[in-house]
């Protein structure tokens, strides 16, 4: 019975030892700032900035986040030929700001998993800055994978404060742990506990995220998109995305929620849960045959960035590729499928 105790108190210390690894918040500095390059937070981190304008008058204010393990330059063309998300959106009559989330890209820490509610916070305090920057002027989130995980679970907790006009999620992260088998629920769970630090190699895994080969080629070359990622980054990540299942019926402002057939990264059964989840007839579903998982930047980017823009235009339209026509029957019936491979 000593050595059983005794056992289990060495375990306990164990997995104390190797929690899971988040950067802490750091005290409230300040007020938010931002300027043409940084946005500096409450806390005093300085998290580089892009932005496209328009050449003439602006028509609504886009503040767009980066998906997991990538960072702003995700709204750049790439290749060059490329509509690109900032520079078509611009284009448009839009203007659009990116920052490297905290923990990604150019960022301190980054590589470290920064905590889903300094996440949340960031992205809302970003979003007050450009309400004073743009007094009047529409302001619309657009969130890819993570971001729009972020946005999700940011615009949840302001129901009551109307922090964005509008929303564009683009394949958001939705892969809740009540929609894992517990066979991925539960060795994440050792792993992120007993060897936190320790980063899997993704290759050989068969998964690709888009069918714009020079954009997957640029990201493996590129210093700053983290290609090996620690474990416990991976369970704080499933947590967040735990939280933006939950959020939609708190999401009360017209959601425009894009998601591709051939997406190999989020599945399909999630998607199609939190699509359902939605209780506002403000939400918009558009399902491309074509699209995969990163679909603003797809081959078939164009077609997207076109009802993106139409719904910025006016969220109560219909699309012009007519990607939202059926599009929830469509992914019902997709979901019953086996979900794509390479």
């Amino acid at each position: 019975m000593l050595l059983r105790r005794l056992a289990v108190l060495c375990l306990v210390a164990v997995l104390a030892a190797c929690a899971p690894k988040a950067v802490p918040v750091g005290l409230v500095l300040k007020e938010p700032e931002l300027t043409d390059t940084t946005f500096i937070t409450d806390d005093g981190l300085a998290l580089p900035v892009r932005r496209w304008s328009p050449q003439g008058d602006v028509k609504g204010v886009v503040l767009a986040l980066h998906g997991f393990n990538d960072y702003a330059k995700a709204f750049e063309k790439i290749p060059a030929s490329a509509p690109g998300t900032g520079a078509f959106l611009a284009s448009q009559g839009f203007v659009v700001y990116a920052y490297d989330q905290r923990g990604f890209g150019a960022s301190p820490y980054a590589g470290l998993w920064p905590g889903e509610q300094a996440l949340i916070d960031d992205f809302s305090d970003f979003a007050m800055l450009l309400r004073r920057t743009y007094p009047g002027v529409p302001l619309y989130a657009l969130g890819e994978s993570m971001g729009g995980a972020v946005i999700m679970a940011a615009v949840a907790q302001a129901s009551s404060t109307k922090i964005v006009d509008g929303v564009v999620l683009a394949a958001p992260a939705v892969w809740a742990r009540a929609t894992m088998p517990f066979y991925y629920r539960i060795p994440l769970w050792l792993g992120a506990h007993l060897t936190p630090g320790w980063k899997p190699s993704p290759k050989g895994l068969g998964f690709q995220a888009s069918d714009n080969i020079d954009l997957l080629r640029d990201n493996a070359r590129d210093p700053l998109f983290i290609k090996a990622t620690r474990l416990d980054a991976v369970y704080g990540m499933v947590s967040l995305m735990d939280m933006a299942l939950a959020s939609p019926p708190q999401i009360q402002v017209p959601t425009l929620y894009l998601y591709g057939a051939k997406d190999q990264i989020i599945p399909r059964k999630p998607t199609l849960k939190a699509v359902q989840m939605f209780g506002t007839p403000k939400l918009r579903t558009a399902f491309y045959p074509q699209g995969w998982h990163i679909v603003l930047r797809d081959k078939d980017a164009d077609t997207v960035l076109r009802d993106v823009a139409a719904f910025m235009n006016d969220p109560s339209a219909s699309l012009p590729s007519g990607a939202d026509q059926d599009a929830v029957e469509r992914l019902t019936e997709a979901a019953k499928q086996k979900p794509p491979k390479k």
